[in-house]
Formats: C-alpha cells, structure tokens, sequence
C-alpha cells in the first residue's frame, strides 16, 4: 500500500516539478513518511521514476482500451475524434497525461534512453491496438485507399502533434489544430467527403 501511495504522490511531483525538480524529502512529507523509508521500495529517485513512468503508460493504454470498449458502437469516425477531444479535458484533470507528455518531450538527461525505449513500447502497442480498428473499417468500407497500419500511424501522428498545444497552455491552438489536421486526415483515409 505505502509503495502505491509513494508512486502516486511521486506522479503528482514530477507532472508538476519535472525530474530534477521533485524532492524524495517532499515525497516521503506528502506520503507521510521519514524520506529513508522511501529507499525501502525504491532503490533510487531514478527507480521510483521508472516504477511511476511504467505505470503510467500501463494506465494509459488502459484507459484507451476501456474508451474504445465503451464507444465501440459508434463509428471509427466518431471514435477517433472523440478520443483526440476527450485529451484536452484529460490533460486539464491527470496528472498521468501530464507526467507522460512533460517525460516525453523533455527526458530526464539521465534516463533519456530508458525513457525512450517506454515511450516506443506504448506508441508501438497503441498501434497495434489501432490497426484492427482500421481493418474493420477498411473492410465495412467506412475508409479506403489506406493500409490499416498507415491509417493507424497517421492517426497517432496527429495525436502525438496535438500535445504540443497542450503542454504550453494554447487550448485555442489545441483546438484549431485539432480541426485542421482532422479534416485532411479523414479525407485522406475516407471513400466518402466529410
């Protein structure tokens, strides 16, 4: 229990403060705790980080699995675009989202390949989650023209280029964006015009 709460709390600090700037001594404060028993969990700063970047990554293919399950009667068309709105709010209310976006484009110098090599394991199931999807739509005819693997990869292209709206506070930008990207996306991969 102490260890979950220690990564919950951790999440929270490093989405606000960043790797250098997250405290073990305000951690362990927070948790409730004296900072040595910390070291009873976590061998380093270093390996609460890589616990809490783990899990978030886990979490958040999860969550985008339970999204696709819970909207999985509406067309590709509407899931997909639901899906790139519904970050907008989750960025506002996770610290997950922001945790995962701040490691993302700013690494800890130290951690940068580790870092790297858990952000490339999610892209790469978060596509592969993707292409059935793509199939399926391929095959109802609800898109053509498109291999399901490009369609899925153009997909996360857009996502991956509306978290730098997010992460430096352009919710304008974020939207414009969105619409933008979304309108040619889905002519491309569409046999019919929006």
């Amino acid at each position: 229990m102490t260890a979950n709460r220690i990564q919950l709390i951790a999440l929270s600090h490093f989405a606000k403060y960043g790797y250098a700037g997250t405290s073990m001594s305000h951690i362990a404060e927070e948790v409730g705790i004296k900072k040595p028993s910390i070291y009873a969990h976590y061998k380093s700063k270093e390996d609460l980080f890589l616990h809490v970047l783990q899990s978030v990554f886990v979490d958040e293919l999860n969550w985008i699995t339970d999204f696709f399950h819970k909207h999985e009667q509406l067309p590709l068309y509407d899931q997909l675009k639901l899906l790139l709105k519904s970050y907008r709010h989750r960025y506002n209310q996770y610290d997950v989202l922001k945790f995962m976006l701040r490691v993302a484009f700013f690494p800890p110098p130290s951690l940068r390949e580790p870092v790297l090599e858990r952000m490339h394991a999610f892209v790469e199931k978060l596509e592969k989650g993707l292409v059935p999807r793509m199939a399926q739509a391929l095959r109802s005819q609800e898109i053509c023209g498109v291999h399901p693997e490009q369609a899925a990869k153009a997909f996360i292209s857009i996502l991956d280029g509306l978290f730098g709206p997010l992460l430096y506070g352009g919710i304008d930008r974020f939207e414009s964006n969105l619409e933008a990207a979304w309108t040619i996306y889905w002519r491309g991969i569409t046999c019919r015009p929006i």
